[in-house]
């Protein structure tokens, strides 16, 4: 089986995706731990990456699908959780064109739905108890960084949510219930 999880920042899609990969054994392609893995691989594509992010600038959709396509053709495992991909219809289009090239199909894209609002509490609350415990917190773990990322969500990604409608695939789970209730919810997604 093959999912997306769409979501704004803080929605939760990494902590779901870890869940998925323990108790069904699918593989989580994080196109963040893609590119920093692809960045020491010492690979052609690695080297591709690391140039780019060194001169500071993004990565092209063309590698990020490079990357993709390179884990599409390794072991299949449970099936594929896409986390941060796609981001933009040309990367859906681009990663459907790459399913069907390796005679898979996407079987559902799931939305993880937030207010906000609700979000930015929760995710700079996290921050300052995480701060006050002395543990690490992510720099844009504040309210106008983490509204700027939910803005550049909005424009590019929030597409996605109409795309896989239009399409069929689309499921939507309430993402600010607490961890076990949105992994219950994506399971009965699942079935």
């Amino acid at each position: 089986m093959n999912i997306i999880l769409l979501g704004p920042p803080g929605a939760g899609k990494g902590t779901q995706a870890k869940r998925l990969v323990e108790e069904r054994g699918m593989t989580q392609l994080s196109t963040g731990d893609m590119l920093r893995e692809a960045r020491t691989s010492g690979t052609e594509m690695g080297k591709r990456v690391a140039e780019v992010m060194d001169r500071g600038d993004l990565v092209t959709d063309e590698i990020v699908i490079g990357l993709i396509e390179e884990k599409l053709a390794g072991p299949q495992g449970g099936g594929f959780i896409f986390d941060g991909f796609p981001r933009t219809l040309a990367q859906a289009d681009a990663l459907g064109a790459l399913l069907e090239a390796h005679d898979q199909v996407l079987d559902v894209a799931i939305e993880m739905q937030v207010n906000d609002d609700v979000l930015v509490e929760r995710i700079v609350g996290r921050a300052e108890e995480a701060r006050a415990a002395g543990q690490p917190v992510r720099a844009d773990d504040n309210e106008e960084s983490l509204r700027v990322r939910l803005l550049a969500y909005y424009k590019q990604t929030a597409p996605l949510i109409g795309y896989y409608h239009a399409k069929g695939l689309l499921q939507v789970v309430d993402g600010l219930g607490e961890i076990d209730a949105v992994a219950a919810d994506i399971k009965a997604v699942l079935g």
